[in-house]
């Protein structure tokens, strides 16, 4: 294989010495000098964040402070990192909410697993798993990234629901209750 000879011009006196390297740079030194500063103060100040940011998911609650997660485990099968885990389980039978729908008994999300993808909050038929504009998550332990149920529903807190699932669903379950009863009483 031949080799190519690369013709280079020399360098004049003053290139060798780099004096004009050296005034471009005090050029843009001096600049940044007399320009007004950019610098946040960091946690007080905190820089806007663009809108569809993908921050950290969390659970939220409906208005009346119902769980919303049904434990579908549709987001654990999503989720591309398998950082989420969810351990499906009944709702006790004296609960108001008995005769609706299911709920957790544990919720895991890994943050130090978790990529940000959002796919989650997508695949979430019931709208309960939300990615909040939390961006700087730390933690003193890797268990202390590992977020149970508890830890998600206080991040996420209560959010508006537009649907009022479970009040159509509340209901609908006294109206049959009502029509059952005044079909015995005949």
């Amino acid at each position: 294989m031949p080799v190519i000879q690369v013709q280079r011009k020399p360098l004049t006196l003053l290139e060798r010495t780099y004096l004009p390297n050296i005034v471009a740079g005090m050029k843009t030194t001096l600049k940044h000098l007399v320009a007004p500063a950019v610098t946040l103060q960091y946690p007080e100040q905190r820089p806007a964040i663009p809108p569809g940011y993908r921050g950290a998911p969390t659970l939220v609650k409906d208005p009346d402070g119902r769980e919303k997660c049904v434990s579908c485990q549709l987001c654990e099968f999503v989720c591309p990192p398998k950082a989420i885990r969810v351990t499906p389980g009944e709702i006790p039978a004296g609960s108001p909410g008995a005769h609706i729908e299911k709920a957790p008994v544990e919720f895991e999300i890994n943050m130090l697993r978790c990529i940000y993808c959002g796919l989650c909050q997508e695949v979430c038929p019931e709208e309960a798993i939300w990615l909040q504009n939390t961006y700087s998550l730390s933690g003193y332990s890797r268990a202390g990234l590992v977020h149970n149920k508890q830890k998600l529903y206080e991040m996420g807190g209560t959010l508006p629901d537009a649907h009022f699932k479970w009040n159509k669903k509340k209901a609908a379950a006294e109206a049959a209750a009502e029509a059952a009863a005044h079909g015995h009483a005949h």
